[in-house]
């Protein structure tokens, strides 16, 4: 008779606290998509070709937004807007791994006054030996952006923890508020736009280096299966092979910290 009436106990609390979907990870798949603002360092970029050697120091730059618009989901125009696409598995309840693209944008600011050290030989009107002097980044002497962009493609491994108790939230299968944090790694493939000493502009694809990264973030899902996640995001770039003309010998170099801000909507499901 104890037996029986434990039985029944345990089936009125399995009844009254059903085992939620949103109480488990361990092998669901996640994708996300959203949209991204950045701030940067400034960055020495140094210069380097047959007729010319110099650094321009404590470069400035920008990102380039274009707002919430209808880009975002035209696939034909998806590259135009900053955006972040992820994809990624959780191997455990709270950890997941998961690959995506930090689609940035970097923009040099035009007629700024930076200082430049080197020597330029390249039959231009900016022919000189230079000792850390001023110099105004006007068009013709320079123009830099990685704007098709600035391409971080990496791998995360991030934690994520539901905090809805917090807010006594009881159903979390209608809505669930988790944070997350984790570190990333990856390659920089940016389509870098330059015009440099009067050449012809270049615009093309090439791996130029390297990032590192962490972030932290809140994850707001709802009935289960969607969600809006906002990420901040920061980390260091280092690319030491940027291509500046369509001659290989003329290359560039630059680092520097940026920090991201992300907002994503996603969705979440069992493979």
């Amino acid at each position: 008779m104890i037996y029986a009436l434990t039985q029944t106990v345990s089936a009125q609390e399995k009844s009254a606290n059903p085992n939620k979907y949103t109480a488990h990870n361990k092998g669901k798949m996640y994708v996300f998509w959203g949209g991204n603002r950045e701030n940067y360092s400034k960055s020495d970029i140094h210069f380097k070709g047959d007729n010319y050697n110099f650094t321009l120091h404590d470069v400035t730059a920008r990102d380039k937004p274009k707002g919430w618009q209808i880009d975002y989901v035209n696939p034909a125009r998806m590259t135009i807007p900053q955006t972040n696409l992820r994809i990624g598995y959780f191997i455990n309840d709270h950890y997941n791994i998961s690959i995506g693209i930090d689609h940035m944008k970097y923009v040099m600011n035009q007629d700024q006054v930076v200082n430049i050290s080197g020597n330029i030989n390249d039959g231009t009107a900016f022919d000189g030996n230079y000792n850390n002097e001023p110099i105004t980044l006007t068009d013709d002497f320079l123009t830099f952006e990685h704007t098709d962009g600035l391409n971080y493609i990496n791998t995360e491994f991030s934690r994520v923890d539901d905090i809805s108790k917090l807010f006594k939230i009881r159903n979390t299968d209608k809505f669930q508020v988790n944070i997350t944090e984790g570190l990333g790694a990856g390659l920089l493939y940016p389509k870098t736009n330059t015009k440099l000493l009067e050449k012809e502009r270049y615009d093309e694809f090439h791996a130029a280096g390297y990032g590192v990264s962490a972030k932290m973030g809140l994850n707001l899902t709802f009935f289960k299966h969607f969600f809006i996640q906002a990420e901040l995001k920061g980390g260091y770039i280092d690319m030491n092979d940027i291509r500046t003309t369509k001659s290989t010998a003329d290359k560039a170099s630059q680092h520097f910290y940026f920090l991201q801000r992300i907002i994503a909507f996603g969705g979440i499901f069992k493979v």
